[in-house]
């Protein structure tokens, strides 16, 4: 996957938290991921597709990470994996690919979204929409990480 492809997921992601919740979001080393299993405990998932190419984009928040930007989203103290937190969880998925999407098109890409959906709790598994490779990039914040995953082919 070409560097020119992922850029623009990474972009959005830090663009959303830094805008909407005021976060500063420091990204790792991006990695393939080869299991399924979340690294976080509430997973924003979205498929993507054009004439020629189709996959996912998921984003997976660990509890502190989420529960912090909520906080400074909606101005509410949150502490469990509730439906502020799934609903949140898919819009900002729903955001950065929004983002990312606008991006694309500039390179020539003409994406079709679908809507996201919001998977949490302990060890849950994410079934990205395509067969490509899984691009994995860690996120820091002060509060807690969370994880881009990118699958196209």
């Amino acid at each position: 996957m070409k560097a020119e492809f992922i850029n623009p997921f990474l972009e959005s992601i830090i663009n959303v938290l830094e805008t909407m919740a005021n976060v500063k979001v420091t990204p790792g080393k991006p990695q393939r991921k080869e299991e399924d299993i979340a690294y976080g405990d509430v997973t924003g998932i979205i498929g993507m597709a054009s004439s020629d190419v189709k996959g996912s984009l998921a984003i997976t928040f660990s509890s502190a990470a989420i529960f912090d930007i909520a906080k400074r989203m909606l101005g509410e103290e949150v502490t469990a994996v509730n439906s502020t937190v799934t609903d949140l969880v898919g819009e900002i998925t729903n955001m950065v690919t929004g983002g990312a999407k606008r991006m694309l098109s500039e390179q020539g890409y003409d994406f079709d979204m679908a809507i996201p959906a919001v998977v949490a709790g302990k060890n849950h598994h994410i079934s990205h929409k395509s067969k490509g490779p899984k691009i994995m990039i860690p996120f820091s914040t002060s509060a807690g990480k969370f994880f881009v995953e990118i699958c196209f082919e």
